[in-house]
């Protein structure tokens, strides 16, 4: 049996590489990863093949030249292409070959990723049903404080003290308004096939109009991808959320957005297993998310900003989740990234 043709088949990625860390061998996974062809990756060394890896080369080396083995769990992978993975990284000598070590690097992005979602999904629906209780409790009572307000708006003659009524009236308005965003969309809607694209520059041209001077917008769009079945008005704004946090995490330092539209094949969403998905991603080069919100990031009222209402991703989540789809976040500084997961027909 040809051993390059059953590596080939491999979903995991496998070098050979030798103390100064060149390869002399790729199979077809280690490729599709780092995002570079086999050949490219036979010219030159691991450490001009990537941005960055979870582990120090001279770590690799030092492994290789004792001939020791080494392992590195969920390390953060960034490709050439500014793509980020999440990997297991194993390092073993080959017997019998000082020089020479196997470098097995293996993508555990969709492991963590539906992990992560069944955890948030879990607790996000917990606080969604918090949130519900409480907005009705706030709701009803909001509802008599208004109509008390009109009829002794309607007793009242001086125009000083039906000011004042006004004001109770416009407040109530203005809470209760609140309180139907905090409840967000519960229910799937009519969907029918749309164009993503079509959604997207919509978007996009509401977005330019006041768009700040500091800031570029980019498409990268996928123009094969075939129509999805949406409520248009829904997903514009799931989609419009994310921008406006991208455009607010540039507006003072300014810098680039860029709307990119892929497939993706072999995605699991929840429990649900699909051969391909969209993947819609809306990336900015700003400062990133703080750490401590990531966790939380989806949840109600949950915001970095002091003036946000940490309400706009909650709604774009669940938009995601009442057409079938999921959102991620990968964060670091100079790189935000939101992907909207569609399921495709």
């Amino acid at each position: 049996m040809d051993t390059n043709n059953l590596l080939n088949h491999l979903v995991t990625a496998v070098l050979v590489i030798n103390t100064e860390l060149k390869p002399c061998y790729a199979n077809a996974a280690a490729a599709q990863l780092l995002g570079v062809g086999n050949h490219k990756i036979l010219e030159q060394t691991l450490p001009e093949l990537y941005q960055l890896m979870g582990v120090e080369p001279q770590l690799l080396r030092n492994a290789i030249n004792a001939g020791q083995s080494l392992t590195v769990n969920t390390a953060a992978l960034i490709t050439l292409e500014g793509q980020h993975h999440t990997i297991d990284i194993t390092l073993m000598p080959i017997e019998n070959d000082t020089n020479l070590s196997i470098l097995e690097l293996r993508q555990v992005d969709q492991q963590r990723r539906i992990h992560q979602q069944l955890n948030m999904d879990a607790q996000q629906q917990a606080a969604q049903f918090l949130v519900r209780n409480l907005a009705h409790e706030i709701k009803n009572p909001l509802g008599g404080l208004r109509g008390a307000a009109q009829l002794l708006s309607r007793e009242l003659t001086s125009p000083d003290l039906k000011e004042f009524t006004s004001l109770i009236i416009e407040q109530a308005d203005r809470l209760r308004n609140l309180v139907d965003r905090l409840l967000g969309p519960q229910r799937p809607t009519q969907h029918a096939e749309h164009n993503i694209h079509q959604v997207i520059q919509k978007v996009l041209k509401l977005v330019e109009m006041a768009l700040p001077s500091n800031i570029n917008l980019t498409r990268d769009y996928d123009p094969s991808i075939p129509d999805i079945q949406m409520d248009p008005e829904q997903m514009q704004q799931a989609i419009l959320n994310i921008v406006q946090n991208a455009i607010q995490a540039l507006e003072h330092c300014g810098g680039d957005i860029v709307i990119r539209t892929r497939t993706q094949h072999q995605v699991t969403i929840g429990t649900k297993h699909y051969k391909v998905v969209l993947a819609l991603s809306i990336i900015d080069n700003g400062p990133g998310i703080p750490a401590e919100l990531i966790d939380t990031l989806f949840y109600p009222m949950v915001t970095g900003r002091d003036e946000g209402s940490g309400l706009g991703l909650s709604i774009a989540h669940n938009i995601a989740r009442l057409h079938g789809g999921r959102i991620d976040c990968v964060s670091a500084p100079g790189h935000t990234e939101f992907i909207i997961n569609l399921p495709l027909q």
